[in-house]
């Protein structure tokens, strides 16, 4: 990339390019956008945002516009949002959150409307979820999560409701369900294990994969839970050959999940690993060639998985594709 960064966001839009937003730069939160090519190869940068941000959400709608909510100006909660036009490459503001937030989730729901909840929030908002609206550019709240907390999980489920999980506060091994036809949030049990910073991802059946994380007090997790919607129930399944926290998991074709890199709680990771939905188990995969946590993971057209920055020991302005 043109510039190094962490705690960004990347979106891969409609005709197949990946939009870089933001991030972080030795301790400076920034503005830079860049897009990423995958028929050449190549980064170009495209108009600034208006607000430097990082630890924000980019959502791409059904419209093919990108919606970016919130996240740091590297010292407060920003309550802006911003939204990109593929087709012009102009970025525009439109209305602004009731409460500013980062290590928020963002969820694009199935009428294209815009969930966000959760995150560091100004003011008591972390407990506090939101609705966009794409066509008035509207926030309005959407009820209140059973427990307030930040850098959790949303999944959105196959049924259109969305599943809430663990995430820093006090009930870190809770989980919640957000039904979008009223609005209302239900607790769904109790994980195994607490956790935050850790991922969740939508199997081909329906289930939802929870990786990792960091449990309450300190270290890394590296346990794996199963969440069956039909039943509610939360189900152990294989461990990760390594503890992680701050890691991607991407869905692949072929329907097993690529988990790279983290964080291990001393430093940062070059490994890899690939998680069987068919036997539970997780097998080691060849190495990053750059160990890194709080990057990002894209799946491309080409079925290609585009790995872009990190915060590492030095943060990193390169990509790679597995």
């Amino acid at each position: 990339m043109n510039y190094a960064r962490g705690g960004h966001t990347a979106t891969v839009l409609t005709n197949g390019s990946v939009l870089v937003v933001g991030g972080q730069y030795s301790s400076v939160a920034l503005n830079s956008v860049e897009l990423y090519n995958p028929s050449t190869g190549s980064w170009n940068t495209p108009s600034n945002l208006s607000q430097a941000r990082v630890y924000h959400t980019a959502s791409l709608l059904n419209n093919g516009n990108v919606l970016v909510v919130g996240g740091s100006d590297g010292a407060n909660p920003l309550n802006s949002a911003e939204l990109y036009d593929p087709s012009t490459g102009i970025w525009t503001n439109t209305g602004s959150l009731n409460y500013g937030r980062y290590f928020h989730t963002a969820t694009v729901l199935t009428d294209g409307k815009v969930l966000v909840c959760a995150g560091v929030t100004t003011g008591m908002g972390s407990d506090i979820a939101e609705l966009y609206d794409p066509i008035t550019g509207i926030w309005n709240t959407s009820g209140s999560l059973q427990y307030s907390r930040n850098n959790p999980t949303a999944t959105l489920l196959m049924d259109g409701n969305v599943l809430i999980v663990g995430g820093y506060g006090s009930f870190m091994n809770t989980a919640e369900l957000y039904n979008y036809s009223t609005g209302t949030w239900t607790l769904m049990g109790y994980l195994t294990d607490g956790r935050s910073s850790h991922t969740a991802s939508l199997l081909t059946n329906g289930s939802v994969l929870i990786t990792g994380g960091t449990p309450p007090g300190s270290g890394v997790l590296n346990s794996s839970e199963l969440y069956d919607p039909s039943t509610g129930n939360w189900i152990i399944t294989g461990n990760l050959n390594e503890g992680r926290s701050q890691h991607t998991a991407s869905v692949l074709s072929d329907g097993t999940i690529l988990v790279t890199g983290g964080y291990n709680g001393s430093t940062s990771l070059d490994t890899v690993e690939l998680y069987d939905p068919l036997t539970g188990l997780w097998t080691t995969a060849s190495r990053l060639n750059d160990a890194r946590f709080q990057h990002t993971a894209s799946i491309l057209n080409n079925g290609r998985v585009l790995v872009t920055g990190s915060f590492s020991s030095s943060i990193s302005n390169h990509a790679e594709l597995y």
